[in-house]
């Protein structure tokens, strides 16, 4: 019995060492595994292949390593790689070979190694430049499963993170800006779990500046009525992501919107903003006359910049409230000469002021600092180069005047065109005037419009005798070679006057009535003078030449006995005066009557047929009877 256990033993220990099993009649498998298990190794990791056979100890065999069909010289059952390379990429596998029995295994599957390079670290900063009190985001890029440090002003030191500075997943925020967040800024991913880091970003240096102001601008600046004008907006030294407001000033009033300094209250022209940094006024009339005002926002809690300086829409159309006179009424003026403005009312508007636009910028009203008012009268005593500019009244409800653009020349020469457009058609004289007029009797006077030479003058005078829109422009002159400053001619356009054309439905209305009026005219002329006709004969007897002077001179100074007719009409009988002819007839008859001679008629007329509006055909149902005695003229 004992003897028979023994030798079962001896078997199954037989079987086992020659790598069979009960259950398998085949090699053991060998088992290769990887670690990292990662698809992706990056260069400079460690990297360790394990070659497990699945009977027996590890130590009961020794192994063989083959990389892409070439055996490597390890025959342990663990191949590390220590930094490994793009080189160290390819396809490995193994074999075991028992030690006691010298059968080998099967051979593993294989497994691919890519090794790839580091990846390198993009950082992205955002705004750039930043402004004080704006919130700064910091965005460091390498791919899936980093982690990042971040470092500031070294890679060596890593940034103190604070209520103001936080890191989340790719971002490092810093909030409310200062200028000790100003330098350079690094960041580097990393993988903890495999102690690997990506390639440090490069620097980027984070600037930290006062809070910018929007700059507006408006073009064109007079206005023309109907034409467009575009208010631009843009914030120096940076024009990214930025949405801008648009605003129309009133009269400052406690509690709305309004500037810093007071001057003016602000309407809001759109509610939400734009994203273009234009905004266009279509179309233009007097109501839009007045300051306007942008400022720009950008960001997650919105930063905004600081409004910009109002700038203005002007007209230099005289306005129903008011309108600025100026003495001496001329755009240009010799210096340290006096100048006086005027707000002169057409209506009942109170409170206005005389404000005055120079160097880009809106100077405080007349009797602050320039000028002395008295009345609506504002007076600068002696002119200098910088009272140049553009002056307007404001009245306290936020209505305009025309506006003039002042000029105050340094050298000798000025231009005196008209302050106002002038209209087209009319007739406007452009002087070019010398400090010193007396000293130049015969100057050379060259005019120029758009810098283009239009005339010759020896007067000093150009006139325009009709003046259209083409001659709008800027003009200036030259007298003996000295130049006067530019000044801007504007041509106002012919007003049309009330419509004076009609519906084609009255002219028709107009025209069939006229054609009726004229037939019924007709018709009234025509039974009008039928009538006449029957009821009114004129007869003329002719009357003979004289023969000689005794016969003339007998009828001189003694009217001719008139002729009567006398004409029968049913029961009425009328007399008509019949008067003499001077007409020379030769008939017989007429001779042998004599000069003296008066013809008697009586006519019976019948009436007319009413019915048929004519007479009979036959004339011997309506006989007319006429009896016609001649006799001599009683003295």
């Amino acid at each position: 019995m004992e003897h028979t256990l023994f030798c079962l033993l001896l078997l199954l220990s037989t079987h086992i060492y020659s790598g069979h099993s009960d259950d398998d009649d085949g090699p053991a498998k060998a088992v290769l595994t990887k670690q990292p298990k990662s698809s992706q190794i990056f260069s400079g990791e460690s990297v360790t292949l394990r070659c497990r056979i699945q009977r027996g100890k590890v130590t009961d065999w020794k192994y063989t390593w083959r990389k892409d069909g070439v055996d490597l010289p390890s025959r342990k059952h663990k191949y590390e790689i220590s930094g490994v390379k793009i080189s160290d990429s390819g396809d490995y596998w193994c074999l075991g070979t028992h030690v006691d029995q010298k059968k080998h295994s099967k051979w593993s599957d294989i497994v691919r190694l890519t090794v790839t390079a580091l990846p390198e670290t993009t950082l992205t900063v955002y705004p750039n430049p930043a402004y004080t009190g704006e919130t700064v985001t910091l965005t460091c890029s390498v791919g899936s499963g980093w982690s990042y440090k971040w470092y500031k002003d070294n890679t060596k030191k890593v940034v103190t993170l604070s209520g103001r500075h936080t890191t989340t997943g790719t971002t490092f925020t810093i909030r409310r800006a200062a200028d000790s967040d100003q330098g350079f800024y690094w960041c580097q991913g990393e993988i903890q779990s495999r102690s690997i880091s990506s390639i440090i970003s490069d620097a980027v240096t984070i600037t930290v500046k006062d809070q910018p102001q929007a700059v507006l601008s408006v073009s064109p600046q007079w206005l023309d009525p109907g034409v467009s004008v575009t208010l631009s907006c843009w914030v120096k030294e940076s024009s990214a992501s930025w949405r801008f407001f648009w605003y129309q000033t009133v009269p400052y009033t406690a509690g709305l919107l309004s500037l810093s300094d007071r001057s003016y209250s602000l309407e809001p022209l759109s509610s939400n903003g734009t994203s273009e940094d234009s905004y266009n006024l279509i179309p233009t009339g007097p109501s839009h006359t007045g300051g306007y005002v942008c400022r720009a926002g950008r960001g997650d809690p919105v930063y905004d910049t600081l409004y910009s300086e109002p700038q203005f829409l002007w007209s230099g159309e005289p306005q129903p409230s008011v309108s600025l006179k100026m003495r001496p009424n001329r755009t240009q003026h010799f210096s340290t000469k006096s100048l006086s403005l005027s707000c002169e009312e057409k209506g009942n508007t109170i409170g206005w002021k005389l404000k005055r636009y120079r160097e880009k910028a809106v100077d405080s009203e007349c009797g602050s600092n320039w000028g002395s008012i008295a009345g609506s009268k504002c007076t600068i005593m002696f002119t200098y180069s910088w009272d140049s500019g553009v002056y307007w009244c404001e009245s306290g409800s936020g209505e305009y005047s025309n506006a003039v653009n002042i000029t105050v020349a340094v050298g000798p020469v000025i231009l005196e065109s008209p302050a106002y457009p002038i209209t087209e058609g009319d007739s406007v004289t452009l002087r070019c005037t010398h400090r010193y007029q007396e000293t130049n009797p015969n100057p050379k006077v060259d005019f120029h419009k758009d810098g283009v030479l239009i005339g010759n003058e020896t007067t000093g005078e150009m006139t325009i005798p009709a003046v259209s829109k083409t001659d709008e422009g800027s003009y200036k002159c030259t007298f003996n070679e000295e130049e006067s400053p530019k000044s801007v001619v504007r041509v106002r356009g012919v007003t049309p006057g009330p419509s004076t054309s009609v519906p084609v439905g009255v002219v028709v209305g107009l025209v069939v009535a006229g054609v009726l009026l004229t037939i019924l005219l007709v018709l009234l002329c025509q039974y009008k003078n039928a009538k006449d006709s029957c009821c009114n004969r004129t007869f003329s007897l002719p009357q003979p030449q004289s023969t000689n002077q005794q016969d003339q001179e007998s009828t001189q100074g003694r009217a001719p006995d008139p002729g009567y007719t006398r004409m029968q009409h049913g029961g009425a009988n009328i007399y008509d005066t019949i008067a003499p002819s001077d007409n020379n007839d030769n008939d017989a008859g007429a001779a042998t009557a004599g000069p003296s001679d008066v013809m008697y008629a009586q006519i019976q007329l019948k009436e007319l047929d009413k019915k048929n509006k004519k007479m009979p055909a036959d004339p011997k149902e309506n006989p007319v009877y006429s009896e016609v005695k001649t006799g001599k003229a009683t003295a």
